[in-house]
This record gives C-alpha cells, sequence and structure tokens, in this order.
C-alpha cells in the first residue's frame, strides 16, 4: 500500500481540475507470500496488526505460518469534468481484503465511493482528521500502527485552492466502547452494553503544501457514549467528550526521499487509529474502591475515554529510478482505564524495512521483513516476525487510449 496509492485529497482533487473532461478504470492485481515465524490471529494471516498478536503463547496454535493472497487486489473507477462551472470528480473504489465479520475472507472491501463538486464533498473516503501521505511506501496490507487511518462516510467542505487549505467535516460516528471486567461479575449487563451513537464527529484540518514536501494540523471532536440496551431507561449510560489532534508531515530528502512524520493524542479517538485500542471502557466511580462485592452496587462503576498516542516515522528512500527501500518504526499506546480486562490492549509496536524493484510503474515485485510487538493491561507480550514477498500488476484504461 505505497503512498502513491493512498494519497491526501485537497491537492489531488485540485490538480484534477485543471485537467479535461475524463474518465478513468484502474487498479491492480497483487499476490502477497507471507512467511510468520510467530503466530497471529487466524483471520489476519495476511496483515501484521500488533492487536491480533496473542500475549499468551499457543493460543494460536505452533509458531510458523505460510500464507498466500490476493486480497490487496484493487479495483476502481474515476471521472472528472465540469459541472455548472464547477469541477467534479468522482470516484468508486474497492479491494478484497474482508474485515469485521468478514475477517480472514477473500471479498470485497469499499474503501472510496464519494465525489467532490466545488469545495463540496460527499460520501466515504479518508477521515479529515487523517493525513493519508505520511502512509510509506511499504507492500503490508495494514501498515503503521500509531498513524490516523480511518476511511468514513463524510459531508466536507474545503476553504482556499493554494498552497494552504482548510477542511471542516461531519463524520459517521463509531464508538468502540470495551464492557471489560463487567462482563464478569454482570454477564447480562455486560452483554447489553452498546455504544451511543446520537451525534456526527466533528473534524478539521489545516494543510500546507510546499516545494519541500507538506505539514498538515488535524482535530477531532466526539461524543463518545454507552447505553444499556434492553434496561430501564437504558441505564446505567454515559457520554464523554472524545478529542484529539493529530501533526502529521512529509518532508522530501533530495530528488525523490521522503521523511514521513506523524504524532497524534486524544481521548476517545480509537475508532480513527490504524490499529489498537478502545474509545471507552469501564473505571471505578470516585471514591469506590476496588474490587467491587457482588452483585455489583448501583452506581459504582462508571465509563470514561481512553487516552491514547500514537507516532509514526518512517524514510522511503530510492537507490535509482527502478530500485527504492522503506524503513522505519510506529507504535501505539493506551492509558487502560481500572475495570478493564486484564488482556486489554494497552501498547503496540511495529517496524518494517523493505527492497522494492519496479521495472516499470505498472510492474512491482519486492520483500519486506516485519516485527509488531503487542502488550496487554497486565504487562503480558507477545511479538510477531514475518516475511512478506509481492507481486503487483497494475493497469489503467489510459493505458490503452
Amino acid at each position: 500500500m505505497a503512498t502513491a496509492l493512498v494519497g491526501g485529497l485537497g491537492m489531488v482533487q485540485a490538480a484534477h481540475a485543471q485537467d479535461a473532461p475524463n474518465f478513468e478504470v484502474y487498479g491492480f492485481a497483487q499476490v502477497d507470500f507471507t512467511q510468520d515465524f510467530n503466530r497471529v490471529d487466524p483471520a489476519w494471516d495476511d496483515a501484521l496488526r500488533p492487536s491480533k498478536i496473542p500475549t499468551t503463547q499457543g493460543t494460536f496454535g505452533d509458531n510458523g505460518q505460510t500464507s498466500i493472497s490476493v486480497k490487496q487486489s484493487r479495483f476502481g473507477v474515476k471521472a472528472q469534468q465540469d459541472i455548472a462551472g464547477k469541477p467534479l470528480f468522482v470516484q468508486f473504489e474497492f479491494d478484497l481484503f474482508g474485515v469485521g465479520g468478514d475477517a480472514g475472507q477473500t471479498t470485497f472491501r469499499l474503501r472510496h465511493a464519494y465525489g467532490q463538486w466545488g469545495p463540496v464533498l460527499a460520501g466515504q473516503t479518508n477521515s479529515v482528521f487523517m493525513d493519508g501521505d505520511i502512509f510509506p511506501n511499504t507492500i503490508e496490507y495494514w501498515g503503521p500502527t500509531g498513524m490516523v487511518f480511518l476511511r468514513n462516510p463524510q459531508i466536507r467542505y474545503t476553504f482556499g485552492s493554494g498552497p494552504g487549505q482548510f477542511a471542516i467535516a461531519v463524520e459517521k460516528p463509531g464508538n468502540d466502547i470495551d464492557p471489560g471486567n463487567i462482563r464478569t461479575v454482570s454477564p447480562e449487563l455486560g452483554a447489553n452494553i452498546r455504544g451511543d451513537e446520537s451525534l456526527p464527529d466533528l473534524t478539521g484540518h489545516y494543510r500546507y503544501q510546499g516545494d519541500w514536501g507538506h505539514v498538515q494540523l488535524a482535530g477531532i471532536l466526539r461524543r463518545v457514549g454507552y447505553e444499556t440496551v434492553g434496561a430501564t431507561d437504558n441505564k446505567p449510560k454515559n457520554t464523554k467528550l472524545g478529542w484529539g489532534v493529530n501533526a502529521t508531515s512529509n518532508i522530501k530528502v533530495g530528488a525523490k526521499d521522503v521523511v514521513h512524520l506523524g504524532v497524534v493524542y486524544g481521548e476517545g479517538i480509537a475508532s480513527y487509529m490504524n490499529d489498537g485500542g478502545t474509545d471507552m471502557g469501564p473505571e471505578a466511580a470516585t471514591g469506590v474502591t476496588l474490587p467491587l462485592p457482588t452483585p455489583v452496587p448501583p452506581g459504582s462503576l462508571r465509563g470514561d475515554v481512553l487516552p491514547l498516542l500514537g507516532l509514526t516515522a518512517y524514510y522511503d528512500h530510492y537507490w535509482n529510478d527502478q530500485w527504492s527501500s522503506s524503513v522505519g518504526w510506529s507504535m501505539t499506546k493506551v492509558d487502560n482505564t481500572d475495570f478493564q480486562e486484564a488482556t486489554a490492549y494497552t501498547y503496540g509496536q511495529y517496524a518494517s524495512a523493505n527492497l522494492l524493484y519496479t521495472p516499470d510503474p505498472r510492474i512491482l515485485i519486492g520483500g519486506e521483513l516485519l516485527w509488531g510487538e503487542r502488550k496487554d493491561f497486565n504487562d503480558n507480550k507477545g511479538d510477531d516476525l514475518r516475511v512478506q514477498v509481492s507481486f503487483k500488476y497494475s493497469f489503467s484504461s489510459k493505458d490503452f487510449r
């Protein structure tokens, strides 16, 4: 998933406005051979996500796993033209990497489905809180754990058309609530806790683009809450203010090399991260000591947003026109609440280095060494080491005109 395949939206779409009407069909077929020396959750054999690394030896069987996958293969269409004096750009794109209930399957996964007419964008694409351009030139699918990465349905407005742009959006909320040890002391209560998503998330960013690269500062405000389905008045329930700041930059080094940097911090923002953590978890109310008696006294627990820090640092180096490498490290750190389970995710690391060969822009062959680590609330740790070799063949309808 190289930087050129992800990309930011503002500057790209500004360039589209200068082009003639155009319709393009594009995509690529990609096969990934992965040799895992440790183990991850079997549904995630084809991606290295630190949150899917076991912290108890043998959880998923003996170490060592081989996989060959075409899940990264992608298909999309793009169209652009002027409508009523303003440029219109439309994109629809999907890959085959199943997630959620489809995790582990080779199946349709929507990436982009949006249109932008002048300054107004509506549909699903990169969150305004995200900077897709700091994604390094790697071949592993999931990428750095500590960066903001979410393609989200949204309605966006962009101000400015020069080197500096400001964008603001309302985005689909998606609270991730961890019932924690509530499932142990009250299984029925824990099973009925749901995220309360009654208001959209508010996101914004300012981005400045120069000959040297770019810098972007993004922010988010969101309502993070929970309620208990089936209980009287849906109680217990509560809401908290979630917020975050995401500072990112690409810095050009020499003719082609790029340094990718990102630091994000906030509370209740795990839903927007590339990997790891939850937005809200249970904790003892003020004045209440643990462990709690059974049955749990009313009002002894409350939900609180979890602080989260993410860091990303990568360097893309081009040895010549055909050979390149990307090397770097990323991490996510979560401050857990006191009533989360001992196995709750608290810390993850991700590092990789590769060597890529591109004899033509439509062909890529490369190998990558990857390492990841997970740490739980109880300080248990697990890590994973793997090698990936990929072959990618790209196509575009423009090649046949």
